[in-house]
């Protein structure tokens, strides 16, 4: 049976069995299940925005702290925009920025972190010494001084997270390429000529997965949080772009008048981050129950496949 065969029908089996069993978890887990719910419905806002919004985000076009009725279900605020338009519109922003940001972090850290632990050397001390440098720093106060350098705006605030957030990658990928690159089937793999990039492919990045999939669903949390205080201090996106940091920001000035402008694009925000950390919560508990069983299974069908090439080139005298 050749490598890919074994590649393919060992993923697909554990491909199967793992998202039943992800499925039954979510289904037990009460907060997950709620985190899901939740979530999925400020992610059909942010996708419609603008199609499922009553009214135009910016347009000024009713009274002013209007109170929350039917016409304006969160009411309206000071220049009397509705506040329930600008929060459904404000989803697109801040949940992009959450997602962009963990996907450039995550893939920068990986490159950083399976490249210093599996080539060692002056290039792990590199890297981990630049690793180090950021580590010493909070990630609000790298993306405050980012901003602050670079000026304000979508793309500078996305930039300017990523970069705070590429540490926390780069050193838990760093941690797990220590110690997968010791195991049997990355030494088989290597044995039968297979090239470093192709191991750190498709041997040791799937078998990292599992904390860095952790890892990354509660750093979109934590960047939706990043935008929203860089928004509440000015240091975020474009004032004429409603994101729920810029909505909170507008609306402290009026709170002990209008309530509701800092009740409902608070709630929206809290709500969201605890709706990821609870997937984050059950992702964890689900990778920690079968990551080990699954991928150990795939790797030892791909070392027996490994190790009986190399039976075969001995009987060849290769």
């Amino acid at each position: 049976m050749s490598n890919s065969t074994i590649d393919s029908s060992a993923s697909t089996t554990s491909g199967r069995q793992g998202f039943t069993q992800l499925r039954k978890l979510v289904w037990r887990d009460k907060k997950a299940l709620i985190g899901t719910v939740v979530l999925t419905i400020f992610l059909i806002a942010a996708i419609l925005g603008s199609l499922i919004a009553p009214y135009d985000p910016n347009g000024m076009d009713f009274d002013m702290m209007e109170p929350p009725s039917w016409s304006h279900p969160l009411g309206t605020d000071d220049l009397g925009r509705d506040l329930l338009s600008r929060v459904i519109v404000g989803a697109q922003v801040s949940l992009f920025v959450g997602v962009s940001t963990v996907i450039i972090a995550l893939v920068a850290g990986l490159i950083l972190g399976i490249l210093a632990g599996y080539l060692g050397g002056w290039v792990d001390h590199i890297i981990m010494r630049y690793i180090d440098l950021q580590w010493a720093f909070p990630n609000f106060i790298i993306a405050v001084y980012l901003v602050a350098v670079f000026g304000t705006g979508l793309s500078n605030v996305i930039v300017a997270i990523s970069l705070a957030f590429i540490d926390d990658f780069a050193r838990i990928a760093r941690g797990m390429v220590l110690s997968i690159k010791e195991e049997q089937y990355v030494a088989a793999a290597r044995t039968v000529g297979v090239s470093d990039i192709r191991i750190m492919w498709r041997h040791i990045l799937p078998n990292a997965a599992a904390p860095i999939i952790v890892l990354a669903t509660v750093s979109v949390s934590y960047a939706i949080l990043g935008e929203a205080t860089l928004s509440f201090l000015g240091l975020g996106v474009d004032a004429s772009t409603p994101t729920w940091g810029l909505i909170l920001a507008d609306g402290r000035s009026f709170i002990s008048r209008a309530w509701w402008l800092g009740i409902f694009p608070g709630l929206a925000i809290m709500l969201t981050v605890l709706s990821i950390n609870f997937i984050g919560d059950a992702l964890r508990d689900f990778l920690d129950a079968v990551s080990y069983t699954h991928l150990r299974a795939h790797e030892t069908l791909r070392y027996r496949g490994c190790a009986g090439v190399v039976e075969k080139n001995k009987g060849r005298g290769g």
